[in-house]
């Protein structure tokens, strides 16, 4: 089967992809800026309990919104879909400013999080729709950059902010940035043309949403759950199978049924949740060994995951070139091994010596994630039509990030089964070697024998990330052979 794959040729289309650009470190420098400023925020709102609430709901509406943003952006066009979310975004991030306490802070996350799930997605759909196939591999590299500066410049502007600013500078420091992007999208992007009435699948919405959110309920919050989250697992299951068999049988589903009859979009989605998972061994877990293992400083760790931020620009920047010299399957299948292999080198990282091999390590894994997210999105954006593009896109995004909290979850499992085995009378290891006051405390033998224990214990789980990268190699091998950028429609050919 062949699906025509189309491009809409505009004007000033460096503009348009600046105000994209705009419009993702907005979304990109969220998360790194926040995470630094909670600290301050804390100490001045108070509600320390209450920490984890603040990310997780983000994330939660985020994720939710993902896909059905995606599918409204292709029923109504790019240009409002987007305006309405980034309107949102905004204003949540004005009222974050303004919060009186945690829960005020919490429920102005919500509404944060509800208008973040249409930016990234649409951005990057409405820079598949002004660029040729043959485009899209060097333009995504572009995008890709802003997400290894938004990693450097967002813990240093935050820091910034709360030492000489008010803490309210964090979230506010959003609406230059959005209303700059708004400017340029609402004066140079075309609106597009509804030719007939559509009707969202509001049950098939619903459905989706009850299975996201008890899904990442289950996986952010396992730990205070306890016993409940298998309930919550299998109430994610019955949502799941609901939400199939309403696509089945709706006149317009939320997801149509060519992304799963095209091998390529197929491909793109598993390795969205693979590369999401295994990205989580470096950037969860790496620090952890360095601070707790090695006894190493925050900088150190700090610089050490920098190096995951550089990898990825640099390595999506060159995938434009591979995929166009040789084949989306190629350059995928070098980004998966860069994967494996970074996840196999931290299996060298001892409690003593210097950091040579981490660092690596996280290069490596920037570099690999670099390449197949590049990849697989391009790869997804040329073989989905128009009509499509938009939920194609969010797809992508979507099972990255609900890979990130696979991964998460997986892999911390893999830690505390191992240190339970390992320390069974030991009570909290990992938090006596983070705590400077708790580690000091320890006798030397002691010291020794926990820390020995502890980056066992995180071998494994450097490992499973590895295996879970094994995925991702997969997903590769899915894409037919000798399939390239070479032109509109030549990528979508189901074979």
């Amino acid at each position: 089967m062949t699906t025509q794959v189309s491009f809409t040729p505009v004007a000033r289309r460096p503009l348009i992809l600046i105000a994209c650009m705009l419009a993702m470190f907005m979304s990109a420098i969220e998360a790194t800026i926040v995470a630094t400023a909670m600290p301050t925020i804390i100490g001045d709102l108070g509600g320390f309990s209450l920490l984890g609430w603040v990310f997780s709901v983000y994330l939660l509406a985020q994720a939710i919104t993902i896909p059905i943003y995606g599918r409204l952006a292709d029923l109504y066009g790019r240009k409002r879909i987007f305006f309405f979310g980034a309107t949102l975004f905004l204003l949540g991030s004005i009222l974050c400013g303004f919060s009186q306490n945690m829960y005020w802070l919490i429920a102005f996350r919500l509404l944060q999080g509800l208008g973040a799930g249409a930016i990234m997605p649409i951005a990057t759909t409405i820079i598949g729709d002004i660029y040729s196939a043959t485009e899209r591999p060097k333009v995504m590299g572009y995008i890709s950059s802003v997400w290894g500066v938004s990693a450097i410049i967002g813990p240093l502007l935050g820091a910034f902010i709360v030492q000489h600013l008010p803490w309210a500078l964090v979230f506010w420091v959003n609406l230059p940035i959005g209303l700059l992007a708004m400017f340029f999208l609402g004066r140079y992007l075309p609106a597009h043309q509804q030719v007939r009435q559509h009707a969202l699948d509001l049950a098939g919405t619903a459905w989706l949403t009850i299975f996201v959110s008890t899904l990442l309920l289950a996986l952010l919050q396992a730990e205070m759950l306890g016993v409940w989250v298998l309930p919550l697992l299998v109430f994610s299951l019955v949502s799941l199978i609901m939400l199939i068999r309403q696509e089945r049988r709706a006149p317009e589903p939320l997801f149509p049924i060519e992304l799963w009859q095209n091998r390529v979009i197929i491909a793109g989605n598993i390795g969205g949740i693979a590369i999401g998972a295994a990205m989580m061994g470096i950037s969860a877990f790496l620090p952890t060994f360095i601070q707790g293992v090695k006894g190493g400083t925050p900088l150190e760790a700090g610089t050490t995951l920098a190096l995951m931020s550089i990898g990825w620009p640099l390595a999506s920047t060159l995938s434009g070139r591979l995929m166009l010299l040789t084949s989306y399957r190629t350059t995928a299948l070098l980004g998966a091994l860069l994967l494996v292999v970074g996840g196999l080198i931290l299996l060298l990282l001892q409690p003593t010596g210097g950091l040579l091999w981490g660092r690596v390590a996280a290069f490596m894994v920037g570099a690999g994630m670099g390449l197949c997210n590049t990849t697989f999105l391009v790869s997804v954006q040329n073989a989905a039509h128009f009509s499509i593009r938009g939920i194609a896109t969010a797809c992508t995004v979507f099972t990255r990030m609900v890979g990130s909290a696979i991964g998460t979850a997986i892999l911390g499992a893999a830690l505390n089964i191992n240190l339970q085995m390992r320390l069974p009378q030991t009570d909290d290891p990992l938090q006596q070697l983070m705590d400077p006051a708790l580690r000091h405390a320890l006798q030397p033998d002691a010291l020794v024998f926990i820390t020995a224990q502890v980056a066992a214990s995180l071998h494994w789980v450097f490992l499973t990330s590895a295996l879970i990268s094994l995925f991702a190699l997969a997903a590769a091998m899915l894409i037919p052979a000798r399939h390239r950028p070479q032109g509109e429609g030549e990528e979508a050919k189901q074979t």
